[in-house]
């Protein structure tokens, strides 16, 4: 571990490096930038996507050319759930890696050193032993409902190697586990489960403590990290010249459906019964993060499960007739 810990270090960073958050409106790259704000960082870059058409090469390369960024960290995707990776496979496939290979290309030609790509654990096989460590990549078959936002991500990881490999740059690969918190999607068509749950208790609660019918038997296993904790990863892998191109993050610690139930269901503070409908499908059973590299890189998780849903809830609440897929 300590002689791990020697070949970290610190960037070449000020208050005032000029930092460019691709999808700096979304989930993750909004509470990146909320970090870096507090963290005194005063030279911050943002593009909606009616600024900068991010499929658009010439347009990438005519924005590093004007704003000349020092650092990139691209939380930029087109993201969807099983449905949408079904049903669009080719937008899933090729808009991903254009997005990506237009911001990690054209990072590389403007000359800049450090950037930061951020996957999802789905880029791992479906059968991978658990729990799950950066070597798996590439060792079996995907999971077949995301297969193509899985692939565009592993090219973006292996680029970002290319370029590491290659040119000595500091291009590193951030894989997180399932996120939550502000920004979420709480649309039930297309959010993932955590929010999915916390919106249907929150209904549930407001009509009468009526009960809640969740999917499957609440046996399956999942990570959870809180999305504050992921920007805090992303911050330190900013000021820090790590050793390795990829790096899982997450907590390192996985809970039941039905004890993910339990909580929200008492976060939200509905009273009425749960109810499992085992005619749906569970899923995979089991899908942990192996985190070791990073915490023995000297950063770790600090939020717990219940004090993220409890902040989240919070969130939603102040925001319920704001939130743009949110139809109560």
């Amino acid at each position: 571990m300590e002689a791990y810990k020697l070949q970290i270090k610190k960037a070449s960073l000020e208050n005032t490096t000029k930092i460019y958050i691709a999808g700096h409106k979304g989930m993750v790259g909004s509470a990146v930038w909320r970090v870096l704000v507090s963290r005194g960082y005063s030279n911050l870059i943002g593009k909606t996507s009616k600024e900068l058409d991010l499929t658009n090469q010439q347009a990438v390369y005519d924005f590093y050319k004007k704003e000349k960024p020092e650092v990139v960290i691209d939380a930029a995707a087109k993201v969807g759930g099983i449905l949408a990776n079904n049903n669009f496979p080719y937008q899933f496939l090729m808009e991903n890696m254009q997005i990506q290979n237009n911001l990690i290309n054209g990072a590389h030609k403007a000359e800049i050193e450090k950037f930061i790509f951020l996957g999802s654990s789905c880029i791992y096989p479906k059968f991978a032993p658990q729990p799950l460590k950066e070597d798996y990549l590439l060792t079996d078959s995907l999971e077949p409902t995301n297969e193509w936002y899985a692939i565009a991500k592993i090219t973006g990881v292996k680029a970002c190697q290319a370029i590491r490999k290659q040119y000595n740059k500091d291009y590193v690969s951030l894989m997180p586990t399932n996120l939550y918190g502000s920004f979420d999607n709480f649309d039930l068509q297309s959010s993932h489960v955590l929010p999915a749950m916390l919106r249907k208790f929150h209904e549930a609660k407001i009509n009468n403590n009526s009960n809640v019918t969740l999917w499957g038997s609440g046996t399956p296993m999942r990570e959870f990290l809180y999305v504050d904790d992921m920007a805090e990863a992303v911050v330190y892998v900013l000021e820090n010249n790590l050793p390795e191109y990829l790096y899982n993050v997450g907590t390192g610690k996985d809970i039941t459906i039905k004890e993910l139930a339990d909580t929200t269901q008492r976060v939200t503070g509905h009273q009425g019964k749960i109810l499992w409908d085992t005619s749906k499908p569970d899923g995979t059973p089991k899908k942990l993060m192996d985190v070791s590299k990073m915490k023995e890189l000297g950063w770790q998780y600090s939020t717990e499960l219940e004090d993220g849903i409890k902040k989240t809830y919070s969130w939603f609440l102040e925001n319920i007739h704001s939130i743009k897929k949110i139809k109560l």
